[in-house]
């Protein structure tokens, strides 16, 4: 006899979401659903109608863990749009800035995931580790885009200026020290995450993965005619959770997709795991990745370098896309300025909506009680991820929900 479990919300994630899991007799999921709950916040519609320069400064407010990512999305839309070619410089310091955020963000990840894997004995040491790394992680943030919540140098064009010479020092000395606590910290997570007695195959789907880029994004990846977006009660099956969920279902020919570490893993490095265990250890070794091509970048870095284009607002009406590889998964903006120098259309496909249709059923064949190891694989971020707004009655039932965007 089949029942099922709801999980509401599910853990230790940014926002609210719902797991809902049909289970046999034995406990072992037939049919997994997750779905955001989270209420809509409309910034796409803000930003339409306002001057193109102010997307970015509205848009990295999406989400306040991946303000970063949502930055650069937003101007390389719009750079795209108003066909603006950036200084060579302002492209290193764009990229240096997202794998240092990214660097950061993977580390509060490991926090989150630290009661699943982290023996109380080791739990201070990781905890601390964390800590140090995301203290330096954030300072090269503020010191290369402004600040490290909401960065203000990021600008349409570039960035607004140059770090000094003085300060890309200091920031290499920084980041030199910081690579033996980076790898000691990934040994550890990686050793504690294989040590773990999770199930074999665990998470593990064949989905196609989504992934542009191994480090920053590639816009010309993206391809408009191929995407689709359907709405929740079309997709899920079930009128009760197609109502309720506050997402729409994208789709990449026809099919939902996978994005985040493990895929970029896969189509760029050959990486052949699949599963929880995949996503864990691929999101631990990226650190390093990034860890090293910022050290790398500012190598290459000259300080002297103009950082900001010049260029006319006035726009064309062309879709400018943005795509960057935030920490989970591609993240797209789309962006149209008129020649008025006002937004047009504004959309973002951010990483947790192309994987919320692919993480339900990933739960699937194995005991319910792994449903939110599965989920917290992932690392959902569900607050960027909502654009459907769900309408309620006066006893709170619901009555319909509509897309935001249209």
């Amino acid at each position: 006899m089949s029942e099922k479990i709801v999980i509401s919300p599910t853990s230790r994630q940014e926002g609210h979401a719902e797991l809902v899991m049909e289970v046999d007799d034995e406990g072992i999921v037939t049919k997994g659903r997750y779905l955001s709950i989270t209420p809509v916040r409309g910034l796409e519609k803000m930003v339409t109608g306002k001057a193109a320069e102010t997307a970015p400064v509205l848009c990295q407010r999406i989400c306040g863990v991946c303000p970063v990512p949502h930055t650069l999305a937003s101007v390389e839309a719009l750079d795209d749009s108003l066909n603006i070619e950036i200084p060579e410089a302002a492209k290193l310091l764009r990229e240096l800035t997202l794998c240092a955020s990214n660097v950061n963000s993977h580390a509060i990840h490991h926090f989150l995931i630290a009661t699943d894997f982290v023996p109380e004995n080791l739990f201070a040491a990781a905890v601390d580790s964390v800590s140090e790394i995301r203290k330096v992680s954030q300072y090269v943030v503020d010191m290369v885009a402004g600040e490290g919540i909401h960065p203000s140098d990021v600008r349409v064009g570039g960035m607004a200026s140059n770090i000094s010479e003085l300060a890309r020092k200091k920031l290499y000395a920084r980041l030199k020290a910081l690579v033996p606590k980076v790898n000691a910290h990934v040994d550890l997570m990686e050793g504690l995450i294989l040590d773990k007695d999770l199930p074999k195959g665990l998470g593990a789907i064949d989905q196609p993965v989504f992934a542009s880029d191994k480090i920053y994004g590639n816009r010309d990846f993206f391809d408009f005619d191929r995407f689709t977006e359907v709405m929740p009660e079309s997709w899920y099956g079930d009128e009760e959770i197609g109502k309720k969920a506050c997402s729409t279902i994208p789709l990449y020919d026809g099919i939902n997709v996978e994005a985040g570490p493990r895929a970029r893993a896969a189509k760029f490095g050959g990486f052949t795991g699949k599963g929880v265990v995949a996503q864990h250890l691929t999101r631990a070794q990226e650190m390093k990745t990034y860890l090293s091509r910022a050290i790398e970048i500012l190598d290459e870095l000259n300080t002297s370098a103009p950082t900001l284009a010049d260029y006319d607002l006035r726009g064309t009406s062309k879709l400018g896309v943005g795509a960057i590889e935030a920490p989970r998964g591609l993240d797209i903006h789309l962006a149209q300025v008129g020649n008025d120098g006002k937004t047009e259309f504004y959309s973002a496909l951010v990483p947790t909506t192309w994987n919320i249709p692919t993480m339900g059923p990933a739960t699937e064949g194995f005991h319910h009680e792994f449903g939110p190891h599965v989920i917290r694989a992932y690392d959902p971020c569900l607050s960027c991820a909502t654009h459907v707004m769900v309408v309620d009655d006066e006893d709170k039932s619901v009555v319909k929900n509509e897309m935001v965007r249209l």
